[in-house]
């Protein structure tokens, strides 16, 4: 019964996600989906992105957390539409979540929505939101062993973002054993290493999203 359970409420989500794309779809806009641990920085990877590209792209960001608007408060402060998830306690945003906070969205406006989702590197990795990619975030501190211990998310996104590479050299995170772990799960999956804080290869992301939202601008 329980193995049914999931899978009705996998199937519920998977509809629903449908139905965002379509909606993103048509308007012309691209959506990328941030996963990552707590801590590991994706609320300000995403500060620098909104402050480097938002008179450049048009975008709005939605903000997924289990408490509190700290995160949305921040990236309000950047000037860019913003809304806020609250959870209460669940451990990952569903489609049906993203499809009424959409509503809340300038979508007409809006070339560009970056999903900030909720802190874990494991359910959200299940739920299509309806994005284009999915991106997930690991930071240096954590330990090069991350890709094996959660293989889901990180076989499944296309872009994994390294954060806090400036740690490297005070750490004993290896970086060659972390790109043979992360290649066996996803060849294709592009890395960037970054240090958002020093904005040290942030331009190679920034790039990236240029180049997802001109792909669609263009229909190429």
């Amino acid at each position: 019964m329980e193995i049914k359970v999931v899978a009705n409420v996998l199937k519920a989500n998977e509809d629903m996600a449908v139905v965002n794309r379509e909606i993103l779809s048509r308007r012309g806009i691209r959506v990328v989906n941030m996963i990552s641990s707590p801590g590991a920085g994706k609320t300000t990877i995403l500060e620098r992105t909104v402050e480097a590209l938002k008179n450049e792209i048009p975008m709005a960001v939605i903000e997924g957390d289990l408490m509190t608007t700290r995160d949305a408060e921040r990236i309000n402060r950047h000037g860019v539409p913003v809304v806020q998830i609250n959870t209460q306690g669940g451990c990952h945003l569903d489609a049906n979540m993203v499809n009424k906070a959409m509503l809340e969205l300038p979508l007409d406006e809006i070339k560009l929505l970056i999903i900030e989702n909720v802190g874990n590197l494991v359910c959200p990795a299940s739920f299509d939101l309806g994005e284009d990619a999915k991106v997930v975030v690991l930071s240096v501190p954590e330990g090069d062993d991350k890709p094996l211990k959660y293989p889901q998310v990180f076989s499944k996104a296309g872009i994994c973002l390294l954060n806090k590479i400036d740690y490297l050299p005070h750490s004993n995170f290896n970086l060659k054993q972390f790109y043979q772990d992360a290649a066996a799960l996803n060849p294709e999956q592009k890395v960037f290493e970054v240090s958002a804080l020093r904005e040290d290869g942030m331009q190679n992301w920034y790039n990236y999203l240029r180049e997802l939202v001109r792909k669609n601008r263009f229909g190429l």
